[in-house]
């Protein structure tokens, strides 16, 4: 019996979230005496909608960094027919994480490339939030990669 009387509150109290007549508005006659529907929220537009970049965001050395370190890269691809190369990392956002320069060192039998990000100078009393996000920059080579390795300078 109390599960009856539980049940049918819970109905009674369900049918009565529905919409409600706002305080001072009677419902009209043309509506047959009840109060008419808000009208749905209308979708942002298509303008107003910020979409994620397709891949990782190209950056290029500001050189003028602060509290700067080595960070390791996850990817070195070979483009332009092997005269430079594309390297992608994940890091902070800007002006919070900014890449500070490439070192590169070429040897006979490899290629040692090293990222160094910091902050920006303008970063000062900025609020930085803590997602990282993947970026990319190329990197010119003095001679074609050819069979040389690639390796990161940050993990050595």
């Amino acid at each position: 019996m109390l599960q009856a009387t539980l049940l049918a509150g819970c109905v009674v109290l369900a049918m009565g979230c529905g919409t409600a007549t706002p305080a001072g508005q009677a419902g009209s006659p043309t509506t047959g005496g009840q109060a008419a529907s808000p009208a749905p929220p209308t979708p942002a537009s298509a303008s107003a909608v910020t979409s994620p970049p397709k891949g990782p965001k190209p950056v290029k050395p500001t050189g003028d960094a602060v509290n700067v370190r080595k960070v390791p890269w996850q990817k070195a691809k070979p483009v332009a027919k092997g005269r430079a190369v594309q390297l992608v990392w994940s890091s902070g956002v800007e002006p919070c994480t900014v890449l500070d320069r490439v070192k590169v060192k070429e040897t006979g039998k490899t290629v040692t490339i090293t990222l160094y990000e910091g902050a920006s100078p303008k970063a000062k009393n900025v609020a930085c939030i803590m997602i990282a996000i993947e970026k990319t920059t190329t990197v010119k080579l003095k001679t074609p990669l050819g069979h040389r390795r690639i390796v990161d300078g940050a993990k050595r």
